[in-house]
């Protein structure tokens, strides 16, 4: 793991062009490992650009099976994948995209015991589910193990996206931004939600992913992106860092 052969400079050159990146990136890049919670909307595009980018190491969760209406917008799955455990579907497909990453299934449901270990296990954490008490479960066991988050959602035509690092002193986490959410909280199944968002989305998700392996740009820390899909405008929302969180006021002296 401490060099790049002659095919993964060559399948990864382009990005390698980058002065950004280099082999040093494309390095950290492959010493790098990842847990993306959900493989749906979100997570379709996030595991197949890591995957991609030569990540590698991908720890994949989800319990849920491919179902018809999932197609629509969950472009790691196909026809012939319905019924079956969206992790073993998304292997075949990321297997076949690039068989150098290594691939680690979590199929069943993670619960507090099993979520730590899988979040103290990786370098990062991308949370593509679909609900908030697993984002709130997912952010506090990111907290507890100083992991950073790559939280994205997106329903109907607006999507949203911000990174959380605990390894910084002034980073905010989920829950200082959310609270204890809302009782209202809608569902795509409930609201609906058009494909391409959900591809915008974890696609801006993947990235923040890279730039944090790879240690170049400027991540999404202390910062919310909105994004209305219906006018096609971004907007940059200032998140602070809540000293009295219940998750993570605690840390850093406070």
């Amino acid at each position: 793991m401490t060099e790049l052969n002659d095919q993964e400079l060559l399948r990864y050159s382009r990005q390698i062009l980058l002065r950004q990146i280099d082999i040093e990136g494309q390095l950290r890049l492959k010493q790098g490992r990842v847990l993306i919670v959900g493989l749906g909307g979100l997570g379709s595009p996030v595991a197949l650009y890591l995957a991609a980018a030569g990540v590698g190491e991908l720890h994949l969760a989800d319990f849920d099976q491919v179902d018809l209406t999932n197609l629509q917008r969950q472009i790691i799955h196909d026809s012939h994948s319905l019924g079956v455990a969206k992790v073993d579907s998304a292997i075949a497909r990321l297997t076949a995209l690039n068989p150098e990453v290594r691939l680690v299934a979590h199929r069943a449901a993670l619960d507090a015991d099993s979520l730590a270990a899988a979040v103290a296990a990786v370098d990062v954490v991308v949370d593509c589910c679909d609900n908030f008490a697993t984002r709130e479960a997912v952010n506090a066991a990111c907290v507890s193990a100083g992991t950073p988050l790559v939280s994205g959602a997106a329903i109907r035509l607006e999507g949203q996206l911000a990174v959380f690092d605990p390894r910084g002193a002034d980073s905010p986490c989920y829950h200082c931004l959310y609270g204890h959410g809302s009782e209202a909280e809608l569902t795509c199944s409930e609201a609906g939600v058009i494909g391409p968002l959900v591809g915008l989305v974890g696609s801006l998700q993947a990235l923040e992913a890279l730039k944090l392996l790879a240690g170049f740009g400027e991540p999404l820390i202390g910062r919310l992106l909105l994004i209305d899909a219906l006018g096609s405008r971004f907007r940059e929302l200032k998140v602070r860092r809540d000293p009295a969180c219940a998750v993570c006021g605690g840390r850093h002296g406070q």
